[in-house]
């Protein structure tokens, strides 16, 4: 178990969206290679509301709750009933099974927020938790954090299309010896696999196997590219018992500004995780719940018109770094891609200072989503294509610089 100081070291954020001191280049100027790359300053650490603005009218609808005074800023510990109800019914709808909003739905400070409270309400000192290698950050943060035990399953993503996958075998046999509780992205953050309807159904099976409650992160379950399709875990025949799924109107729709998150799934974890909410944030911002209503509730269009913009971005990003003969998956939704490195003549680490430093593009190294990944890079290519494409050129530059 870990100690209080190292629980605490473990949570170290440099690489996180938004922290100045992943700018701090350190000794750089001492191993840093001719001269610095034109090119304006892109950070693919997050996406760009800028290129990307929020939905429409949601100002417009924030200030409606702004408007509403005492009752909308002191809500429910788990959110604005009414707020609730038009959540529950578009998110059945979505997700093709009834939710019912008294008792399994919570809205919560972000999906970040929501991933804490799932955590907090189902491990405990001792419980093997499974968690996908590469799979979003926080997952292995948080379990540690609550003195879990981390046992990880591989992710296949850079193989053919039906190979693709979590380590199916891996997982059962994380199971049999223990596992109780499941953690995972599909879409994946940060490859962007979408896990394969036969996947997601055998999941759904050896969780009710063996008893194990599963933690759905389907963040970018909306922004699929052209061709591509979802299974949602919790309409499968075989639904998990113990399931809490999470989303929100976050880089999808560039609202991550708001925080503003939701979790929904078995009404007794429900129920523990606006227990703990109440003592850790008592509520998701009264006022911003508002904005919910904008969510699923766009002009007709504007989603679909989003993610062929994206797609455009991907496909552009993507021919770049093959060309240069770098491996990396077809993103199948969401908006990050994750490219493999050749041998570098630097570490990891290091050569993302220097990106950042030398070329003015922020990247996040594949160490935040595996320990062990020390030669690809994650790209939040929500940005202005123009811009995207030009830093991804500089990227490939600066790999042929620092390349062994």
């Amino acid at each position: 178990m870990l100690t209080l100081n190292d629980k605490f070291k473990a949570l170290e954020a440099d690489n996180a969206p938004g922290q100045e001191v992943r700018q701090d280049a350190g000794n750089i100027d001492a191993i840093m290679k001719g001269e610095t790359l034109e090119g304006g300053f892109v950070d693919f650490s997050h996406g760009d509301i800028d290129a990307f603005t929020p939905v429409p009218e949601s100002e417009t609808i924030w200030m409606q709750g702004f408007k509403k005074g005492g009752k909308q800023a002191y809500t429910e510990y788990r959110g604005d009933l009414d707020i609730r109800k038009g959540l529950a019914k578009r998110l059945g709808e979505f997700t093709g099974k009834p939710i019912l909003p008294d008792t399994e739905l919570i809205l919560t400070p972000g999906t970040q927020g929501a991933l804490f409270l799932a955590l907090g309400a189902t491990v405990s000192i001792g419980t093997k938790v499974a968690v996908v290698e590469p799979d979003y950050f926080a997952n292995r943060k948080l379990v540690n954090f609550f003195n879990g035990e981390l046992v990880p399953i591989p992710l296949h993503y850079l193989q053919d299309s039906n190979n693709n996958g979590p380590d199916i075998e891996a997982l059962e046999k994380a199971f049999k010896n223990g596992v109780e509780v499941f953690v995972f992205s599909t879409p994946n953050n940060p490859t962007g696999l979408v896990y394969s309807k036969k996947a997601i159904h055998k999941i759904a099976a050896l969780s009710n196997k063996y008893g194990v409650t599963l933690i759905v992160d389907q963040l970018y379950s909306r922004m699929l590219f052209e061709g591509e399709t979802y299974t949602h875990t919790r309409a499968c025949d075989n639904a998990p018992e113990h399931m809490i799924t999470i989303m929100g109107p976050s880089k999808t729709e560039s609202l991550s500004g708001f925080r503003l998150g939701v979790a929904f799934g078995t009404p007794v974890l429900i129920d523990r995780m606006e227990r703990l909410q109440a003592i850790v944030s008592l509520r998701a911002a009264g006022y911003n719940q508002y904005v919910f209503n904008t969510w699923f509730n766009e002009p007709e269009g504007w989603m679909e018109s989003r993610i062929k913009a994206h797609q455009k971005i991907r496909d552009g990003l993507l021919e770049i770094f093959r060309t240069a003969g770098f491996k990396v998956a077809t993103p199948q939704a969401g908006s990050y891609l994750f490219p493999k490195l050749p041998a570098l003549s630097v570490d990891l680490n290091t050569f993302v200072k220097l990106l950042r430093h030398q070329a003015n593009v922020i990247v996040t190294p594949a160490s935040e989503f595996a320990p062990q990944l020390n030669n690809s890079i994650r790209l939040n290519f929500s940005q202005d294509h123009d811009n995207a494409i030009a830093a991804a050129k500089r990227i490939v530059k600066m790999i042929e610089i620092y390349k062994k």
